[in-house]
């Protein structure tokens, strides 16, 4: 009976994802987008545009954006934040942007309860630990989760995380 019950669950699991991935997108808001629409992310927009990310960021995806806020930028020592946004450090820039990207779709209930290292979109990993009752990355916390975009989620953090 267990097993008749689990392969009708994996039947209609794997029925429902393909009528899923057969419906349209609804013509909502991508990651660029909800990042646009608040102020809070302005610097964050500043340094996606500055990089050349835009473009990228605004694709089928899906990804997982771990989206530092203005104030998050603001610890980072005097002048950083300057300095990456030059054109002649648009590759620093780059690394460090693409170091808050992680490939797919991730919630924050994916990861409760459980800590793991995640491999980034600039090649390194991070460490998310859902231990706790909230969930860090590296160590940032995370602020506010599962802001849902047209092309995966954007999970608002207090830190700008750095590459090593």
């Amino acid at each position: 009976m267990n097993r008749r019950f689990a392969l009708k669950s994996t039947i209609a699991a794997g029925a429902l994802a393909f009528i899923a991935a057969c419906t349209p997108a609804d013509q909502g808001d991508d990651i660029v987008d909800i990042a646009a629409s608040n102020e809070d992310f302005s610097t964050l927009v500043a340094a996606v545009q500055a990089a050349g990310l835009v473009e990228t960021l605004k694709s089928e995806g899906p990804f997982t954006v771990f989206a530092p806020t203005n104030a998050a930028f603001a610890k980072l020592p005097a002048g950083t934040v300057d300095s990456l946004l030059l054109p002649e450090n648009k590759d620093q820039l780059v690394k460090v942007l693409t170091y808050h990207v992680i490939p797919g779709a991730v919630s924050a209930a994916d990861v409760t309860g459980a800590r793991t290292n995640v491999a980034t979109v600039q090649g390194q990993t991070i460490h998310v630990d859902g231990t706790g009752g909230g969930v860090k990355v590296n160590s940032a916390n995370v602020t506010s989760a599962d802001i849902v975009a047209t092309n995966g989620v954007i999970h608002v953090i207090d830190t700008v995380l750095l590459p090593k």
